[in-house]
């Protein structure tokens, strides 16, 4: 059975990054995709990239409202089959820095949009899939979510919250035919890790590398945790089983340590103000049409 040929795709936080290349994927694999953003330009922009390679729309979403996400899907429903097969929790934000310096919006912010912003979409489709016994989450995590690092303190939260809920979900709801998947990157090269200086141990992967993951659990779906690159998911256990001052020189060794406590404030200045303030629709400005 192929498990993305047909179906209704839903991805959140899609006009970018990961978001955008795994429905470019998707599309490639001939599913009908339903993208969601609160940037309306950008999102307008990517819709209109994405209709070269198949059948998709897109709609603005605020995942933090819920009202907003429920409409959203909706509209997604309507635009297909008239259920969502697949739901594809990829919204997030990164705000990064010494945690004292971290201002309030910011952090709830990113509680929101990582956290209550997943735990949202999936609260919205588990009734239906678990009324039909099919159907598929896929939650985009980090590997964050399993090591922790400076400078990510409530980064690292939100997404160890995410990999909680993830899997208690997937055993809660696989006995009622719904399969929960979770996908941790490791650094990404998209807008999130703008202004800071990766080593070579840090080398990102790209954004096609997080979709070829997407993919995989899809045709796969009895995989709940999926590590990219695969390695590290080994790498990260054992590192949560060592003593703190090993843990300590290992992330020192790496560069782990100071990554997002020493970067371009100023090249990452944008990023940062987009990030903290990601809540809301963001309408199309008068001068973009």
């Amino acid at each position: 059975m192929d498990n993305i040929r047909g179906k209704n795709i839903v991805i959140t936080g899609a006009a970018r990054g990961i978001g955008f290349a795994t429905a470019k994927a998707l599309l490639a694999r001939g599913a009908r995709v339903v993208i969601g953003d609160r940037d309306v330009a950008v999102l307008d922009t990517a819709v209109t990239e994405l209709l070269r390679f198949g059948q998709v729309t897109g709609y603005p979403v605020d995942v933090t409202d819920a009202e907003s996400f429920e409409v959203f899907l909706d509209k997604a429903r309507a635009d297909g089959t008239g259920q969502i097969d697949v739901l594809i929790n990829n919204a997030g934000v990164m705000p990064v820095g010494p945690f004292l310096e971290q201002t309030e919006q910011a952090i709830r912010t990113s509680i929101e949009v990582n956290f209550y912003g997943v735990l949202t979409g999936c609260r919205l489709v588990l009734p239906e899939m678990v009324k039909r016994r099919s159907g598929h989450i896929v939650n985009i995590s980090s590997l964050s979510g399993m090591i922790a690092v400076p400078g990510q303190v409530v980064y690292a939260g939100t997404k160890f919250a995410v990999v909680g809920l993830s899997t208690a979900m997937a055993d809660e709801f696989a006995p009622q035919g719904v399969n929960v998947s979770v996908v941790l990157p490791t650094f990404t090269n998209t807008e999130l890790i703008t202004g800071t200086k990766t080593s070579a141990a840090q080398k990102p992967v790209q954004p096609e590398d997080i979709a070829a993951g997407v993919v995989k659990v899809l045709d796969k779906p009895a995989i709940t945790h999926l590590s990219v690159p695969g390695p590290l998911r080994a790498v990260s256990t054992v590192t949560q089983l060592l003593p703190p001052k090993a843990r300590r020189w290992l992330s020192h060794k790496l560069g782990n340590d100071t990554v997002f406590l020493n970067f371009d404030t100023k090249t990452r200045s944008a990023y940062e103000e987009r990030a903290q303030s990601s809540t809301g629709v963001e309408e199309r400005k008068p001068d973009q049409g």
